[in-house]
């Protein structure tokens, strides 16, 4: 060590000095301190305070159990979308049409991208905010970003749960509310409600009974207070569901504790602090193999009734029928786009979150596919069920327009308006079949050509009915709710449908509120019960612009907008941090290390190339696409008991912007402070103390295996951690920088090695 140096100045002194590894190491190439093990404290509250701090990451709570965790990711991903959005976006993008490119982004974005999270949420174990801060410190506001969009999401994802709370209670009855139209009376005679004879029951009790929804999104029309209370429901759910799990939370498996208490002198094992949470917080209550299995129990049920229902095969059919003009339409895409991204969960920062918690050798590669699966069948399942009652509304729709318009032409063959030789000699008006009424429609077209239009008469084509036979965000419920009318037993069927509902919702909700708590709390080292209870009782709040009788415009806008966009950036930077920064070929390597197997080039490809071109396309055409079309929404009116597609207003557009810039303004402003150094990475706030008479250790006599162990400071079952890209980098194939000096008199030479730096924290 040269006699200059500020550690030979001092090592005969009797006075305590503490230098920064910035300071100690001026001179060198930088090196990774979280790898190295620096640690020169000399007392033993100090030796295990430092040991813990090293050890943060390889003592983080493990999952009791691999089931335990996939059950975790499957209620992540797998929840309300699945049942609500899928349906809904896919009736709305003409069936078929909107499953192609959905299967296309899928394979070539959706199933990449969640291996990506798995793999670097495992890796590094760190939440959102800690995992991006590792990969590349400049972009590290992705996770503070991925925080925002969580928050976006679950603020209208617990309206929907609060949604599925009301029709919960409302199903213990007999027969079920939605089932008929309700009858005013006045005096003798009995009406049936105009809105509801319009439309159908259960359309009617959604936007009437259960809504109460105003006519526009600048109608507030007040609080709705049976939603209201809905809403604080399912908050206190959530926040108890959360809660309680922190204060219940797991041992630490992640940890030998012999070794650690090798390396503490005999100290408590960390596995045994009882303040140190476990994984199990983040699962709600119900998260077991049966709750699991619960919601296809359900789901097969109304698939075998629904098909037995008169003219499900139509709406089938009607499903798996692809249109080209809607296959080639940029908003199809784009929306079929964030819809893997909210399928999978990408971008919100539960899915890191979750694996940050597994070991080390965990084949994430096969819970990415599995889960995918899951996921997708899933989704079909209940959209099979959702076209087959669409199918039967349809034809039934379809049939009483049949019938009115056989009125109309009565009339007119009865006042001479029409001739009754236009009418084929086999028509039976009192068995009016739909074939019949086609081909007598098309012969009155033909030959009062001139003046048909006068004539108000409709085509009654099944087609249009199952397009425009529901629109909108209540598609799931009403669907659902008008099969349960068909069913045996239909309050018990309504019952076990809801609280599957519940279930599902919740599983996502606390995979969402984990995209929230589990990198705050990481990073900032807030108090775990306090700062839940603060987000449940502030999103409560917030969430009162939910429950207003326009409540479900706004769900629209954050839905559709305020969350889709931002999102769809943060999954792109993460993307790009991976694979143009970190390094694509660097982390397959370290993939290779830590799964024991090289996962397929097809990763590498769309890592690098497809993947983040296919969303730089999509998100563009879709900018383009907003410019030309203003953003607007499906508004429900009541006198005419139909939806019309109304723009949304100055002060909304206002509104939707500037939560899109809140929820994405994290990452350049991030990116501008590090990258003029007004904010610290963290790399140069690390400082060793040490005192006289401590004394390098001199590891030159250690074999090579156990000199790269302590120098990596790892079992040799595990990988060296990531580090971020200004770092040097100790992976395969690299040496350390330690073992690159040449001369062993250096500042460091490789016959030293300062023991134990704690790591820095994120």
């Amino acid at each position: 060590m040269p006699k200059n140096s500020k550690v030979t100045q001092r090592e005969h002194s009797s006075e305590h000095v503490t230098e920064s590894v910035a300071d100690l190491l001026a001179l060198e190439e930088p090196v990774d301190y979280k790898q190295s093990v620096l640690n020169v404290a000399g007392e033993a509250g100090g030796k295990q305070k430092a040991v813990e701090e090293e050890l943060d990451a390889e003592d983080r709570p493990a999952w009791n159990s691999k089931l335990q965790y996939i059950l975790a990711q499957i209620g992540f991903s797998v929840g309300l979308g699945n049942i609500w959005r899928f349906p809904y976006l896919c009736q709305k993008n003409g069936g078929g049409a909107y499953l192609v490119p959905y299967l296309v982004l899928l394979i070539i974005i959706g199933i990449p991208l969640f291996f990506l999270e798995l793999a670097v949420g495992q890796r590094i174990r760190r939440g959102s905010i800690g995992v991006w801060h590792y990969v590349c410190p400049r972009l590290g506001g992705i996770g503070f970003s991925s925080c925002i969009v969580c928050l976006f999401v679950g603020l209208y994802y617990n309206v929907i749960i609060g949604w599925s709370i009301f029709y919960f209670f409302k199903s213990f009855q007999y027969p079920l509310p939605w089932s008929e139209c309700p009858v005013i009376r006045n005096g003798t005679m009995a009406v049936v409600e105009a809105e509801c004879e319009k439309s159908s029951a259960t359309t009617y009790f959604w936007y009437r009974e259960a809504l109460d929804i105003s006519n526009s999104i600048s109608e507030s029309g007040g609080l709705n207070w049976k939603m209201t209370l809905c809403l604080l429901v399912a908050w206190s759910i959530v926040g108890m569901a959360v809660v309680k799990g922190i204060q219940s939370s797991g041992k630490v498996g992640a940890v030998s504790e012999g070794a650690l208490e090798a390396s503490v002198g005999g100290s408590t094992p960390i596995s045994e602090r009882a303040d140190q949470p476990g994984p199990t917080h983040l699962l709600p209550a119900l998260q077991v193999p049966f709750s699991s299995l619960f919601p296809y129990v359900v789901l097969a049920c109304f698939l075998v009734r629904g098909l037995l229902l008169r003219g499900a095969i139509d709406g089938i059919l009607h499903m798996f029928t692809p249109k080209l003009d809607k296959m080639l339409d940029p908003q199809v895409w784009r929306e079929a786009a964030t819809q893997v991204f909210f399928a999978l969960g990408l971008g919100f920062g539960g899915v890191i979150a979750f694996s940050s918690y597994n070991k080390q050798d965990n084949n994430c590669h096969f819970d990415a596919a599995l889960v995918s699966f899951i996921n997708f069948f899933t989704s079909v399942l209940a959209t099979l069920v959702v076209f087959a009652v669409l199918g039967f509304k349809a034809n039934i729709m379809n049939e009483k327009c049949v019938v009115e318009n056989a009125e109309k032409i009565l009339g007119y063959l009865n006042s001479n308006v029409l001739s009754r030789a236009l009418i084929p000699p086999h028509v039976n008006f009192s068995h009016l079949t739909t074939k019949d009424y086609s081909e007598m429609y098309k012969v009155i077209k033909t030959v009062k050509e001139d003046h048909f239009s006068a004539l108000g008469l409709d085509p009654c084509l099944l087609e249009d009915e199952l397009d425009k036979s529901v629109q909108g965000t209540g598609l799931a419920f009403i669907a659902f709710t008008e099969a349960m009318t068909h069913f045996p037993a239909s309050p018990f069927w309504s019952v076990m449908f809801f609280l599957m509902l519940i279930n599902l919702g919740l599983g996502s909700m606390i995979g969402t509120m984990a995209g929230i708590t589990t990198p705050i709390i990481d990073t900032f080292k807030v108090p775990k019960e306090m700062f839940t209870v603060g987000c449940c009782v502030f999103a409560f709040f917030v969430g009162l612009l939910f429950v207003q009788r326009s409540g479900n415009y706004f769900v629209t806008m954050f839905d559709d907008y305020s969350a889709t966009l931002p999102l769809t950036v943060i999954v792109i930077l993460e993307n790009v941090a991976v694979a143009w920064i970190y390094g694509t070929k660097k982390f397959m390597q370290e993939l290779t290390e830590m799964l024991g197997f090289r996962p397929y080039r097809f990763y590498f490809y769309m890592w690098k190339f497809v993947s983040p071109l296919c969303m730089a396309v999509l998100t563009t055409a879709s900018i383009i696409q907003l410019g030309v079309t203003p953003p607007g929404y499906s508004a429900w009116i009541k006198e005419e008991a139909a939806e019309r597609y109304l723009y949304f207003p100055n002060w909304a557009m206002a509104l939707l912007i500037t939560l899109i810039v809140v929820a994405t303004l994290p990452i350049p402003v991030v990116f501008v402070l590090r990258h003029f150094h007004l904010l610290s990475d963290g790399s140069n706030t690390l400082s060793v103390s040490y005192k006289k008479g401590r004394m390098m250790k001199d590891i030159s006599n250690l074999e090579e295996n156990d000199e790269t162990r302590f120098i990596l400071s790892k079992v040799p079952s595990e990988a060296p951690s990531p580090m971020p890209t200004h770092r040097s980098y100790l992976g395969p194939g690299s040496t350390s920088p330690l073992e690159n000096s040449g001369n062993p008199n250096g500042r460091y030479g490789s016959g030293y090695l300062l023991a134990g730096t704690p790591e820095s924290e994120l």
